[in-house]
């Protein structure tokens, strides 16, 4: 059970006190976290820990339902594609493999999982605003360890402790991940391509990719990192519609659509539906 798995002392000691920034420690028994001047975080029973400051409240995150479509979708292997880019990503490049590797955004951990699969010496930090998302990433990987935290406050992470830092479809807080990666250290970015999903964004009322979506992204990173390549990734996948019902629970589309209306709308696709895939995975360097 993720609630009595050790934490990796690796992964703790890559964290940070939310009240005064402090390094953290694990109390006996990995039963939760302490930093020198006595703040402590208790482990919830599901295994995963609330890094938050008092009184702060995280953006909303993944609901309970979302987090299950996440789950089933993603154990069934369709992005697989996109989850073996992402860890490419992570292990190119000249130099030592990387011992940290920090998922901002990272929901239910499945990607890092993946990218830790391939980098049997690293550690992993799943950091997410929703507390359903980190039960399910506290038992992810043997060697990560799952925090609610606020992704656009400053992060609970010590400063240059981090090799990579991973974010899939969530935000991207520029200064903060140059805060935390090591210099030479590398972020990677999915970013979903204007075909995304292209075949059911009109007949299910999708919400589209937003046109400049790509120079926003430089705009927001720049100047604490700079481009360094990026990768397209591209899929036909062929989903029946208990899938589709889940892709599109598992996204942002979800808070958009009324229950009967995506019933209705997933009675009129065919059996299988051809969806394309594509996203473009980049890499991005810090500096100094």
């Amino acid at each position: 059970m993720s609630a009595r798995r050790p934490w990796p002392p690796g992964a703790v000691a890559l964290l940070a006190c939310p009240v005064c920034d402090g390094p953290l420690a694990a109390l006996p028994g990995d039963a939760g976290l302490r930093c020198p001047a006595g703040h402590s975080f208790d482990r919830a029973r599901q295994g995963h820990v609330t890094l938050l400051p008092p009184g702060h409240r995280p953006p909303s995150g993944d609901t309970a339902g979302m987090v299950a479509d996440r789950v089933a979708f993603l154990a069934a292997g369709h992005f697989g594609r996109l989850t073996a880019a992402l860890a490419d990503a992570v292990l190119a490049g000249e130099g030592p493999p990387p011992e940290a590797v920090l998922d901002l955004g990272g929901g239910t951990g499945h990607h890092l999982a993946g990218v830790l699969g391939r980098a049997p010496g690293a550690v992993g930090l799943v950091l997410d605003s929703s507390r359903y998302a980190a039960r399910r990433a506290a038992g992810a990987h043997p060697r990560a360890v799952a925090v609610v935290a606020d992704s656009w406050a400053r992060l609970p992470v010590r400063d240059a402790v981090v090799d990579r830092v991973l974010v899939v479809f969530a935000p991207r807080n520029g200064p903060e991940t140059a805060r935390v990666l090591r210099p030479g250290g590398r972020l990677v970015v999915a970013t979903p391509a204007p075909e995304h999903l292209a075949e059911i964004v009109a007949p299910l009322g999708l919400l589209r990719v937003e046109p400049g979506k790509a120079e926003r992204l430089a705009a927001g990173l720049d100047p604490h990192l700079r481009a360094a390549g990026t990768t397209p990734v591209r899929a036909r996948l062929r989903l029946d519609r208990t899938a589709v019902r889940a892709l599109v629970g598992m996204g942002p589309h979800a808070h958009h659509l009324a229950p009967g209306a995506l019933d209705r709308a997933l009675a009129g696709l065919p059996e299988p539906t051809p969806v394309t895939l594509a996203v473009d995975v980049g890499t991005w360097v810090r500096s100094g």
